[in-house]
C-alpha cells in the first residue's frame, strides 16, 4: 500500500490542474457583450487627485466603470457597496489586475477631493474621474450611458462650465440593500442635503467593462450587479479582458 499516497497526490495534482484549466478557460455567463470591442476615444478628464486623466487610459488593467455622483441618495451607494464586496473578495493576484472607477456626472459638486473622500468610504483602491460638463457628457455617450438633467441644473452647470447629477429610479435595488449601503457610506438621504433637482436626475446605472487596452467590451445592468452576477463573472472577465 506504499504506492497509495503518491497515487493520491498525483490524482489531486491532476484534479487541481483541471480545475485551474477550467477556471482559466471559463467564459463570462452574464452581462451583454458588445458585438465588437469599442475603442474609447481620448476624452480629457481629471482624476481624484486633480491630475489630468483620459477616458481611454486603462492603466494596463481591466476596468469596471460606473457613472454616479456623491450626493446620489440610493443606487450609487448600493452599487458601490456591492462592487466593494466583490473587489474585496478577489484574490490578491486578481485585485492587481482590476480597477473600479467611478465617473462623476455632478462635477460642479464632485471636485476631485470630494470624490476621493467619498470613494474612500467604499475602498481606497477605487478611482474617480471628473471634469467639465461637455467632457463628462461625451464620455457617457461613448459608453451608452444616458444622463438627463432638469433645466435648472442644466442652466447652472452651463453657467459653471461644469455639472450634472442623477438618480436611478429603475435600479431594482431592495430597500434593505439601499439602507445598508447608505449606513456604510454616509450618503445623504435628507431632502435638505439632497435637493429636489438632484433627486430628479436620471442616468444609466450600468457597469461597463473596459479591457486593459481601453476598449469597451461588455456591460452589466444594475440587477446583474446587485444580484452578484458580475461578481461571479469577474475572474473570467479578468482572464478574457485583463492584462496578459
Amino acid at each position: 500500500m506504499k504506492w497509495l499516497t503518491p497515487a493520491l497526490l498525483l490524482i489531486a495534482a491532476v484534479l487541481a490542474g483541471l480545475l485551474f484549466f477550467r477556471q482559466a478557460g471559463a467564459q463570462p455567463q452574464y452581462g451583454t457583450s458588445l458585438d465588437e470591442p469599442k475603442p474609447l476615444p481620448s476624452v480629457a478628464l481629471l482624476d481624484d487627485r486633480g491630475q489630468p486623466a483620459n477616458l481611454n487610459d486603462s492603466h494596463g488593467k481591466l476596468r469596471l466603470v460606473f457613472y454616479g455622483f456623491v450626493r446620489c441618495p440610493d443606487v450609487c451607494p448600493a452599487t458601490l457597496s456591492v462592487l466593494s464586496r466583490t473587489y474585496g473578495g478577489l484574490r490578491p493576484q486578481l485585485k492587481d489586475k482590476v480597477l473600479v472607477q467611478m465617473v462623476s456626472v455632478d462635477p460642479a459638486n464632485d471636485r476631485p477631493e470630494v470624490l476621493r473622500q467619498y470613494l474612500d468610504r467604499f475602498d481606497p483602491a477605487f478611482a474617480g474621474l471628473t471634469g467639465d460638463t461637455a467632457a463628462i457628457d461625451r464620455a457617457a455617450r461613448e459608453m451608452f450611458v444616458g444622463v438627463t438633467r432638469p433645466p435648472s441644473l442644466t442652466d447652472h452647470s452651463q453657467h459653471m462650465n461644469m455639472g450634472a447629477s442623477h438618480t436611478d429610479h429603475a435600479s431594482g435595488a431592495s430597500a434593505s440593500q439601499v439602507a445598508t449601503a447608505e449606513a456604510a457610506s454616509g450618503a445623504a438621504t435628507d431632502p435638505a442635503d439632497t435637493g429636489a433637482a438632484e433627486a430628479a436626475m436620471l442616468h444609466g446605472d450600468q457597469v461597463s467593462v473596459v479591457d486593459a487596452q481601453g476598449n469597451f467590451v461588455r456591460v452589466y445592468g444594475n440587477q446583474e450587479i446587485l444580484s452578484g452576477q458580475l461578481g461571479e463573472d469577474l475572474p473570467a472577465l479578468v482572464t478574457q479582458y485583463g492584462p496578459k
